[in-house]
C-alpha cells in the first residue's frame, strides 16, 4: 500500500502514480460524501434531529467506504498517539477554547454589545463549572459526533489533498469544510445571524481560521486523535458553556461561529500559529 503520511508530500507530488490515485480518492470521496450529506439533511429536518449525528458521520463514512472501494486500508489514518508531542497536545486541545471563548465573549459581555445570562457578578460560578464541566465531560462525550468529520477531514482529505498536489490543501480544506455547513446556516438552523450574508462570509473565515489549527495539529502530530478531541473540546465548551451563557438580539452578529468578535479572534489565533515554524509539519 502507498504511503500517504506527511513525510512523503514532497516525493508523492514527484510519483505521478501517487499523484493520480490521490485524486482518485479525492473524487470517490466526494463522490459518496455529496449524497450522504443530501440524505442526513434531508432525514434531520423531516424525519428526527437525530440524525443530525449520521451528518457528523457522512465524511468519515465517505473516507471509509473509500477506502475500502479502491483497497487504500487504514493505516495513514494514524489512531495512535505517536511521540511526546501529541501528548504535550493535551493541555492545548482542552484549554484553546477556553481561551478563545473568554476573549470573544468575555469582550461581547463586558462591552454589553451582547447579554450574558446572569447580571450578578455572584452567579459566574456556574459558567466556571459549566466550562470545567464541558473541558473533560462533554470533550469525551463530543468525541462520538468529532470523530465522524475528522475522520473524514482531517483523517482523508487533508493527506490526499496534500498528495494529489492541490495548491494550498489546508486553505482548500477549510473551504470544504466551511461549504460543507452551508446548508444548516442557510436553514436558518446553525449560527445565522441577523445578515445571512455576513453570516456565512463570517463563518467561513470562522472555519478556515479554525481548520488551519487543527490540520496543523493534525499534521504535526501525527495522530488523528489530537484533531478529534480539540474538534470535540470546541464544540463542547463554545457551544454548551459560552453559548449558553450569552443572549441578546445580536448574540449571533457578535458571538458564535459567525460572530464578528469570534471571527476576530479565532483568526489571530491562526496568524499566531502561522508564526510557530517548529509547528508545521515536524517530522516524526
Amino acid at each position: 500500500m502507498e504511503s500517504y503520511g506527511i513525510n512523503d508530500r514532497v516525493t508523492n507530488k514527484k510519483d505521478p502514480s501517487i499523484v493520480q490515485k490521490s485524486r482518485k480518492g479525492l473524487l470517490v470521496f466526494f463522490a459518496w460524501l455529496v449524497p450522504l450529506t443530501f440524505l442526513s439533511y434531508v432525514l434531520a429536518i423531516h424525519v428526527s434531529p437525530i440524525f443530525g449525528l449520521l451528518l457528523m458521520w457522512s465524511p468519515g463514512l465517505s473516507s471509509f467506504l473509500t477506502r475500502l472501494l479502491l483497497r487504500e486500508g487504514f493505516a495513514d489514518i494514524s489512531f495512535r498517539f505517536r511521540g511526546k508531542l501529541a501528548f504535550k497536545s493535551i493541555p492545548f486541545v482542552l484549554l484553546f477554547p477556553v481561551i478563545i471563548g473568554t476573549l470573544a465573549y468575555g469582550l461581547a459581555w463586558i462591552t454589553g454589545l451582547v447579554d450574558f445570562v446572569h447580571t450578578d457578578s455572584s452567579y459566574m460560578w456556574p459558567l466556571v463549572v459549566s466550562i470545567v464541566y464541558q473541558m473533560f465531560v462533554g470533550t469525551l462525550l463530543g468525541v462520538i459526533s468529532s470523530a465522524g468529520e475528522e475522520l473524514g477531514w482531517r483523517g482523508y482529505m487533508l493527506s490526499r489533498l496534500i498528495t494529489a498536489g492541490v495548491p494550498k490543501p489546508i486553505l482548500t480544506g477549510g473551504l470544504i469544510w466551511g461549504v460543507w455547513h452551508l446548508p444548516a446556516i442557510l436553514l436558518g438552523s446553525y449560527y445565522s445571524g441577523p445578515s445571512l450574508v455576513l453570516s456565512i462570509i463570517l463563518f467561513m473565515i470562522t472555519i478556515s481560521s479554525f481548520n488551519f489549527i487543527i490540520s496543523h495539529l493534525r499534521l504535526s502530530t501525527g495522530s488523528i486523535w489530537p484533531a478529534i478531541l480539540l474538534h470535540a473540546s470546541w464544540n463542547a465548551v463554545i457551544q454548551d458553556s459560552f453559548d449558553t451563557a450569552t443572549k441578546g438580539e445580536n448574540a449571533y452578529l457578535w458571538t458564535g461561529e459567525s460572530g464578528i468578535l469570534v471571527t476576530l479572534v479565532l483568526f489571530l489565533a491562526a496568524w499566531m500559529f502561522s508564526r510557530k515554524s517548529d509547528f508545521m509539519y515536524r517530522p516524526h
